[in-house]
């Protein structure tokens, strides 16, 4: 072909249909924001781009205290903004949300292209690793959860088998006292890429943090747990020197490359940085939190 064929399914199970039928040929059209540039770079040149953009049932934001927040694919990044669930209950989603592009870019984009387009320094991921979130994928051969942490399998490589489509996902209620956060450190402003991205989420028990977890973007080929800085401060009283101790174990974690937007050693001392400010900001959030 010498152009590109849009095919409009009107259900998800058409469009896995669809995406079965053409393969490697087909690409699935969503708010486009990182398609569009890849096939302008001609980076990606599908034959059919199969758009989801007009299924309904993909664009819902639906909460359950038993079972959480469901999130489909085609929830713009504003919708994220503006829920005041998300903001109260699943606070480092509402913070990545606000700082993911331009306002332009948050209409169109949506918080499943964000996943699929398996950047490094994707936003809505390290927020999501931290709140322990779920997949929905749905597939030729019935459907499947995979955790947004074993989504990434590299830079612009994600665990979909072929004819897969990422249908929602799952963020499950939170304990009784937990806060979270995500940070960003960006080149110019925060419409621009991660140059390092940090959430954290704490849970906090009589001014001890219980459990809590760490995940970083833009610094390793796919976004990442920093599980030793996490045991530095699970089970402790947080202060000063420990806080300190927990960013340094994150950065020794990370493994950041050179590029136009920073060197390693410049995102290491980031990581440290935003690492305990994260903290901070969750530990804050989970003394107040009454959810």
């Amino acid at each position: 072909m010498t152009h590109q064929e849009r095919l409009e399914p009107g259900s998800l199970e058409e469009a896995v249909s669809m995406l079965s039928k053409y393969g490697g040929n087909a690409k699935v059209f969503a708010g486009g924001t990182d398609l569009l540039i890849k096939m302008k770079k001609k980076v990606l040149i599908p034959d059919y781009l199969i758009s989801i953009q007009g299924i309904k049932e993909l664009n819902h934001i639906v909460y359950d205290k038993a079972e959480g927040c469901r999130i489909g694919t085609m929830t713009p990044i504003c919708s994220i903004l503006d829920s005041s669930l998300i903001r109260d209950r699943f606070h480092a989603l509402h913070q990545a949300a606000a700082v993911l592009g331009t306002p332009v870019i948050r209409k169109r984009a949506t918080i499943g292209g964000n996943l699929c387009n398996a950047a490094p320094s994707a936003d809505s991921a390290p927020p999501l690793i931290v709140l322990g979130a779920v997949l929905n994928i749905s597939g030729k051969g019935g459907g499947k959860t995979v955790a947004v942490e074993d989504f990434f399998i590299g830079p612009g490589t994600i665990c979909l088998d072929p004819g897969d489509i990422l249908a929602s996902i799952q963020v499950p209620e939170q304990e009784p006292k937990t806060g979270s956060a995500y940070l960003k450190h960006t080149r110019t402003n925060s419409a621009d890429l991660a140059v390092v991205g940090a959430a954290a989420l704490v849970v906090m028990d009589n001014g001890v943090i219980k459990d809590i977890k760490i995940a970083l973007g833009a610094v390793a080929p796919t976004p990442i747990r920093a599980k030793k800085a996490e045991a530095v401060l699970k089970g402790k009283q947080p202060d000063s020197e420990l806080l300190n101790e927990a960013g340094q174990a994150a950065a020794n974690e990370s493994i950041p490359i050179d590029d136009t937007r920073s060197s390693s050693d410049n995102r290491r001392e980031i990581v440290s940085v935003l690492t305990r400010r994260a903290v901070e900001q969750a530990i804050k959030q989970g003394m107040r939190s009454r959810v």
